[in-house]
């Protein structure tokens, strides 16, 4: 590996892409370190130093790099974005419209993706407006002045900043894709998790955790990724054969290949969609009286990580988002209407209605065993960490993981494939 690495820097347009990847991505941390105007530097990193977070920011936060309780200019990171994607595909179900566009090809994507970046900016406009109260109001940080000055203008300027912040990110990550290796937008969500790592471990091995502790942790995380690779490399591969037809002089057709169907094929997308309605009580708590009998229920059972009734709630949501999602994304009908087009068949089942309520079938199997795995890498490192004790914030969750992994696998497959075009032995073997 390390050697075709090299070779790959050896190649001079493929070291060309891979600098200009890494740095944009160093640009992308650099941003997450500059304060927003009207922002106290000295006060926020007070607040952090002594451990006055909120919990219920962590996912955004963990997106973020740490950028969003820095207050920086990046505090919103990629979620915007990820967000306004997420609800773009989802839009396709419910308006006609947008399922045209998708069918079009490389013109509705194009228009799809036009959608989605205005839905970004307002998104970022309203996640900006949020944060920002909840900063002013001490809740973001509580007990920490991080906006001295209260007044409108520096509130507007502060929303302005990260709004343009989002946007800057979401061009970072369009010229990586355009110009770099890898997706943009998974490689920035790549950078800000690891970049959470080492203090992370650092915290762990020189805190109250102790070398056992820390041993223990890499350990389990070393099996999880383990785990994960395993699974995210595994695929149902149904085969399809193609009927040889005559189309003027020429003949077509006769070859044959396969549809390949991963265990998941959501990806982390339950995860955080889990994760996001599992945080909603827990927000609309901030701004009720702490001393409401239904607060202290919400705290003490939906908040807590470690409350059984948050456990199951979080199980059942990644469940039914995993086969809500690939519901969404797969579509039997419209796999077996476009086989059957071009004359494609699976050995065994009738073209048409029979192939697509087989391929429902084959699907709904996978996604059963997936859906189970999801929850599983979502629960383990979570459940393992909170019974030894060494925090609730580190960023070694199921989502962390698979997120690290996935993105990882993907750039070391596309680099493997341009090294292969230029006869090199490539990273996987």
């Amino acid at each position: 590996m390390l050697s075709a690495f090299a070779r790959a820097f050896r190649t001079p347009d493929l070291r060309r892409k891979l600098l200009f990847t890494i740095s944009i991505m160093a640009i992308f941390r650099v941003g997450s370190f500059v304060p927003s105007p009207g922002v106290d530097y000295g006060n926020v990193q007070q607040c952090l130093a002594n451990g006055d977070t909120s919990d219920l920011l962590g996912l955004v936060n963990l997106f973020s790099g740490g950028a969003l309780l820095q207050l920086s200019i990046f505090a919103l990171g990629i979620m915007p974005y990820i967000t306004a994607s997420i609800i773009v595909q989802l839009l396709r179900v419910v308006i006609p419209h947008f399922e045209a566009l998708h069918k079009e090809g490389q013109s509705g994507t194009a228009k799809l993706t036009q959608y989605t970046r205005y839905l970004t900016i307002g998104l970022a406009v309203l996640q900006a407006t949020t944060y920002v109260t909840m900063a002013r109001s001490g809740q973001l940080l509580p007990g920490c002045d991080v906006i001295p000055n209260s007044s409108i203008m520096t509130s507007l300027i502060i929303v302005i900043t990260m709004t343009a912040g989002s946007a800057l990110i979401m061009w970072l990550g369009e010229l990586i894709s355009e110009r770099g290796i890898g997706n943009g937008m998974s490689l920035l969500i790549f950078t800000s998790i690891a970049a959470s790592f080492p203090p992370a471990l650092w915290s762990i091995a020189g805190g109250a955790g102790g070398p056992q502790k820390f041993t223990i942790v890499v350990l389990v995380t070393l099996l999880v990724i383990a785990l994960v690779v395993f699974v995210e490399q595994s695929q149902r591969r149904i085969p399809v054969q193609y009927a040889k037809r005559m189309v003027g002089r020429k003949m077509y057709g006769g070859s044959t290949t396969y549809i390949p169907i991963k265990i998941n094929m959501a990806g982390v997308i339950p995860v955080i969609f889990a994760s996001s309605l599992l945080a909603v009580p827990g927000l609309i708590a901030q701004f009720a009286s702490p001393e409401s009998e239904w607060v202290a229920w919400v705290q003490r059972n939906l908040v807590s990580p470690s409350a059984p009734l948050h456990l199951v709630i979080y199980v059942l949501l990644i469940l039914f988002f995993c086969f809500f999602y690939t519901a969404i994304t797969f579509n039997p009908d419209e796999v077996a209407d476009n086989m059957k087009k071009y004359g494609g068949f699976v050995p065994g089942i009738r073209a048409g209605r029979p192939t697509a309520e087989y391929l429902d079938y084959v699907i709904t199997r996978i996604t059963s065993a997936g859906s189970v795995y999801l929850a599983l890498v979502a629960l383990i490192p979570t459940v393992t960490f909170l019974l030894m004790d060494v925090g609730q914030n580190i960023p070694f969750g199921g989502t962390s993981i698979l997120i690290i992994v996935g993105v990882g696998l993907e750039t070391v497959k596309q680099i493997d494939s341009q090294l292969q075009q230029r006869h090199y032995e490539g990273f996987l073997r």
